[in-house]
């Protein structure tokens, strides 16, 4: 959205508490799951959560990192711009955090009286869900990318629907 004057709003809030030069960041996976991270020149976070500032149109940008009072330590801009290996941790810490299965095969979806029911096969297993109106809650993210809510507040994302086969993207363009 732009303003009748030019000024666009910015996704997230821009005043970084600190701004972190990403080669200076340094996580590391403690033995009970944990995160620890260290900014060179800074200081050192025994305990670290890891959070999404706008986590449906963005996924991979504006990438919180909070200490144990959930006070935010820093925030990546992109998440491509940290060593593969810390894009890994981040990545794992998110799926855990936002448990959104990525739908992989479409096997059937009925549609009765405005509810829909989905039988699926996800990156975590078979499963079945129910959507109660799909016009609200399925949200294109982009082209090609949605996000489906189910009655149970539960997320399944189709992250490529260009890269499911041939009937599941038929199925799912049918009722989206």
């Amino acid at each position: 959205m732009e303003y009748k004057d030019g000024w666009k709003p910015s996704p997230i809030d821009v005043t970084h508490p600190q701004d972190v030069d990403t080669g200076n960041i340094r996580l590391f996976r403690e033995p009970a799951w944990s995160l620890r991270m260290t900014i060179e020149g800074d200081r050192s976070y025994l305990t670290v959560k890891i959070v999404r500032a706008v986590p449906l149109s963005e996924p991979d940008r504006y990438i919180c990192f909070l200490d144990a009072n959930d006070e935010v330590i820093c925030m990546v801009d992109d998440v491509r711009e940290l060593p593969m290996a810390y894009q890994g941790i981040i990545r794992e810490e998110l799926a855990r955090r936002y448990m959104t299965s990525r739908i992989e095969r479409v096997h059937s979806i009925r549609s009765e009286y405005g509810v829909s029911y989905w039988d699926v096969t996800t990156d975590r297993g078979p499963r079945d869900f129910v959507v109660k109106n799909v016009g609200e809650d399925a949200r294109w993210l982009d082209e090609k990318r949605v996000l489906i809510l189910d009655v149970d507040g539960n997320r399944f994302e189709v992250t490529d629907l260009g890269a499911l086969d041939k009937r599941s993207r038929g199925l799912v363009e049918m009722v989206l």
